[in-house]
Protein backbone atom coordinates (compact mmCIF):
# COMPACT_ATOMS: atom_id res chain seq x y z
CA UNK A 1 0.00 0.00 0.00
CA UNK A 2 1.49 3.39 -0.99
CA UNK A 3 1.93 6.17 1.53
CA UNK A 4 -0.72 8.23 -0.26
CA UNK A 5 -3.18 5.34 -0.04
CA UNK A 6 -2.39 4.94 3.67
CA UNK A 7 -3.03 8.64 4.26
CA UNK A 8 -6.28 8.65 2.30
CA UNK A 9 -7.37 5.47 4.05
CA UNK A 10 -6.61 6.92 7.47
CA UNK A 11 -8.64 10.03 6.81
CA UNK A 12 -11.50 8.01 5.37
CA UNK A 13 -11.45 5.77 8.44
CA UNK A 14 -10.12 2.72 6.60
CA UNK A 15 -6.85 0.92 7.32
CA UNK A 16 -3.82 2.85 8.46
CA UNK A 17 -3.63 5.42 11.21
CA UNK A 18 -4.21 9.11 11.73
CA UNK A 19 -0.43 9.43 12.10
CA UNK A 20 -0.03 8.95 8.34
CA UNK A 21 -2.31 11.89 7.56
CA UNK A 22 -0.42 13.98 10.07
CA UNK A 23 2.86 12.88 8.47
CA UNK A 24 1.74 14.11 5.05
CA UNK A 25 0.69 17.45 6.50
CA UNK A 26 3.91 17.63 8.49
CA UNK A 27 5.99 17.11 5.38
CA UNK A 28 4.22 19.90 3.47
CA UNK A 29 4.25 22.30 6.44
CA UNK A 30 7.95 21.69 7.01
CA UNK A 31 8.76 22.28 3.34
CA UNK A 32 6.89 25.58 3.41
CA UNK A 33 8.45 26.68 6.70
CA UNK A 34 11.99 25.73 5.65
CA UNK A 35 11.59 27.52 2.33
CA UNK A 36 10.35 30.86 3.61
CA UNK A 37 6.69 30.34 2.75
CA UNK A 38 5.22 30.39 -0.72
CA UNK A 39 7.44 33.21 -1.99
CA UNK A 40 10.61 31.48 -0.83
CA UNK A 41 9.43 28.21 -2.28
CA UNK A 42 8.67 29.91 -5.59
CA UNK A 43 12.23 31.29 -5.59
CA UNK A 44 13.72 27.84 -5.05
CA UNK A 45 11.71 26.37 -7.90
CA UNK A 46 12.64 29.27 -10.20
CA UNK A 47 16.35 28.91 -9.38
CA UNK A 48 16.13 25.20 -10.22
CA UNK A 49 14.53 25.95 -13.61
CA UNK A 50 11.14 24.69 -12.42
CA UNK A 51 9.39 28.05 -12.07
CA UNK A 52 6.86 27.23 -14.79
CA UNK A 53 5.70 24.12 -12.89
CA UNK A 54 5.35 26.09 -9.65
CA UNK A 55 3.48 28.86 -11.47
CA UNK A 56 0.96 26.31 -12.74
CA UNK A 57 0.14 25.43 -9.11
CA UNK A 58 -0.39 29.08 -8.23
CA UNK A 59 -2.42 29.87 -11.35
CA UNK A 60 -6.05 28.97 -11.83
CA UNK A 61 -5.43 26.45 -14.62
CA UNK A 62 -4.47 22.79 -14.38
CA UNK A 63 -1.57 21.91 -12.08
CA UNK A 64 1.48 20.42 -13.76
CA UNK A 65 2.82 17.31 -12.09
CA UNK A 66 6.31 17.12 -10.65
CA UNK A 67 8.58 14.14 -10.16
CA UNK A 68 10.35 13.21 -6.93
CA UNK A 69 13.65 13.91 -8.72
CA UNK A 70 12.49 17.44 -9.57
CA UNK A 71 11.50 17.95 -5.92
CA UNK A 72 15.05 17.07 -4.90
CA UNK A 73 16.38 19.41 -7.59
CA UNK A 74 14.28 22.33 -6.33
CA UNK A 75 14.62 21.79 -2.59
CA UNK A 76 18.08 20.29 -2.59
CA UNK A 77 18.85 16.71 -1.70
CA UNK A 78 20.28 17.74 1.68
CA UNK A 79 16.99 19.38 2.70
CA UNK A 80 15.00 16.36 1.52
CA UNK A 81 17.32 14.00 3.42
CA UNK A 82 17.07 16.10 6.59
CA UNK A 83 13.29 16.29 6.32
CA UNK A 84 13.04 12.55 5.71
CA UNK A 85 15.23 11.76 8.72
CA UNK A 86 13.23 14.12 10.94
CA UNK A 87 9.93 12.51 9.95
CA UNK A 88 11.15 8.91 9.87
CA UNK A 89 10.94 8.32 6.11
CA UNK A 90 13.61 7.49 3.60
CA UNK A 91 14.43 10.34 1.16
CA UNK A 92 12.70 8.61 -1.77
CA UNK A 93 9.45 8.35 0.23
CA UNK A 94 9.71 11.97 1.36
CA UNK A 95 10.31 13.17 -2.21
CA UNK A 96 7.33 11.16 -3.43
CA UNK A 97 5.08 12.53 -0.68
CA UNK A 98 6.13 16.10 -1.44
CA UNK A 99 5.63 15.58 -5.18
CA UNK A 100 2.10 14.29 -4.57
CA UNK A 101 1.01 16.82 -2.00
CA UNK A 102 2.83 20.10 -2.68
CA UNK A 103 1.07 21.03 -5.95
CA UNK A 104 -2.30 20.71 -4.21
CA UNK A 105 -1.18 22.61 -1.12
CA UNK A 106 0.17 25.51 -3.19
CA UNK A 107 -2.96 25.48 -5.34
CA UNK A 108 -5.18 25.53 -2.25
CA UNK A 109 -3.19 28.38 -0.68
CA UNK A 110 -3.51 30.52 -3.83
CA UNK A 111 -7.23 30.39 -4.72
CA UNK A 112 -7.08 33.67 -6.65
CA UNK A 113 -4.17 32.56 -8.82
CA UNK A 114 -1.52 34.64 -7.09
CA UNK A 115 0.66 34.60 -4.01
CA UNK A 116 -0.40 37.12 -1.39
CA UNK A 117 2.89 38.40 0.09
CA UNK A 118 1.08 39.32 3.33
CA UNK A 119 -0.60 35.94 3.76
CA UNK A 120 0.66 33.51 6.34
CA UNK A 121 0.01 29.82 6.84
CA UNK A 122 -3.71 29.26 7.48
CA UNK A 123 -4.63 29.36 11.15
CA UNK A 124 -4.21 25.86 12.48
CA UNK A 125 -1.60 25.16 9.82
CA UNK A 126 -2.35 22.83 6.96
CA UNK A 127 -4.68 20.78 9.13
CA UNK A 128 -7.46 23.25 8.29
CA UNK A 129 -6.88 22.44 4.61
CA UNK A 130 -7.07 18.66 5.09
CA UNK A 131 -10.56 17.97 3.68
CA UNK A 132 -10.03 19.94 0.46
CA UNK A 133 -6.47 18.69 0.07
CA UNK A 134 -7.43 15.04 0.48
CA UNK A 135 -10.31 15.46 -1.93
CA UNK A 136 -7.86 16.75 -4.56
CA UNK A 137 -5.32 14.05 -3.76
CA UNK A 138 -7.99 11.40 -3.94
CA UNK A 139 -9.01 12.63 -7.38
CA UNK A 140 -5.39 12.50 -8.50
CA UNK A 141 -4.69 9.02 -7.17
Amino acid sequence: MSILNQVLGAVAGNTGGQGNANALLGVCETVLANSGGLQGLMGKFSQAGLGQIFSSWVGTGQNQSISPEQIQQALGSDQVKALAAKLGFDPAQASQMIAQCLPHVVDHMTPNGQIDPNANMPQGGLASMLPGLLQKLGGAA
